[in-house]
């Protein structure tokens, strides 16, 4: 086992089978978008960075939630933009998994950090007078690296599984970047008990957290309803919107991937599902914060008159 593991020393990534004239588009296409993920993002932090009146725990966490989506992009789109130019073209066994340890990690943090945002939205609503005490920079320096840190871990569980597995042939993963599903259906080997702990800790990353924003926001509409003045709960609902439609984004299309059923026609349907995840999601993020932020806006508008 141990020699045939060392026989296949790159992968061959399948991608997306079309002519090629749709897949020039489509390298149009994906190219605009990547620039924009890395543009939207790049602004997002600068502001924060920039702008003494964004530097409060919510922009902080933000901040940390445009890293990993600039850092997420990064890892998958590069590598789909080369395979649609050249098809062909193979990526080594290391860089195969160095870039699914990188997807989990980025996954996982997006994860944790999202029910750290909600935690903070919570915390501002629900008891604002003691905000400033709850949420002091000690505390939200620990919960940002507390959440890295189980990302990182999380995802050495799932590569201590994955990397002694003998891959003998055949070299060809039916996806446009190394996901770890796609790549253990190559492993020459029983792989039951691995793909069950795959699945088992997506679970948990996606299920557990998902729940406790849940819990979350059922307490922040509780205290929503109790507030008389319209444009106070205007004001309340129109912080939380933006983390909202972040989460319902992020969490829908992940729940689909890892959580619902890993036969059939669905995994074809699925790797679509994970390019609009890979490519539109952190494209995404920023507009939506900075669409619907009045905070933002407003920073964006000071930046441009200066």
């Amino acid at each position: 086992m141990g020699g045939n593991q060392t026989s296949v020393t790159e992968f061959l990534l399948v991608g997306f089978p079309l002519s090629p004239g749709i897949q020039i588009l489509l390298f149009g296409v994906f190219s605009v978008c990547y620039a924009f993920t890395l543009l939207g993002n790049g602004v997002i932090l600068g502001l924060i960075t920039l702008d003494p009146r964004l530097h409060t725990p919510m922009y902080f966490f933000l901040s940390h939630l445009a890293t990993v989506d600039i850092a997420y992009a990064c890892n998958t789109v590069p590598q789909m933009l080369v395979n649609l130019l050249s098809p062909a073209q193979p990526i080594s066994f290391a860089g195969c998994m160095t870039q699914t340890f990188l997807f989990l990690i980025f996954g996982h943090a997006e994860c944790i950090l999202l029910v750290v945002m909600s935690y903070d939205r919570y915390v501002a609503i629900c008891q604002p007078l003691r905000y400033s005490t709850i949420m002091s920079w000690r505390v939200c320096v620990t919960l940002a690296v507390t959440s890295w840190t189980l990302a990182v871990l999380l995802s050495l569980v799932d590569m201590a599984l994955f990397i002694p597995l003998p891959f003998c042939g055949p070299q060809k993963v039916n996806h446009f970047f190394c996901e770890i599903l796609a790549v253990l259906k190559l492993a020459c080997a029983d792989t039951h008990f691995e793909k069950f702990v795959v699945l088992a800790v997506a679970t948990l990353v996606l299920v557990g957290p998902l729940s406790a924003i849940m819990v979350s926001y059922g307490h922040i509409v509780w205290a929503v309803v109790k507030i008389q003045s319209v444009q106070g709960r205007r004001k309340a609902f129109s912080t939380c919107s933006s983390h909202l439609c972040v989460v319902g984004l992020f969490y829908g299309t992940a729940i689909i991937m890892y959580v619902g059923p890993q036969h059939g026609d669905s995994q074809e349907q699925k790797k679509y599902l994970l390019l609009f995840h890979s490519v539109f999601n952190p494209m995404l993020n920023p507009l939506i914060y900075s669409l619907r932020n009045r905070e933002v806006k407003a920073a964006l508008t000071r930046r441009l008159k200066r």
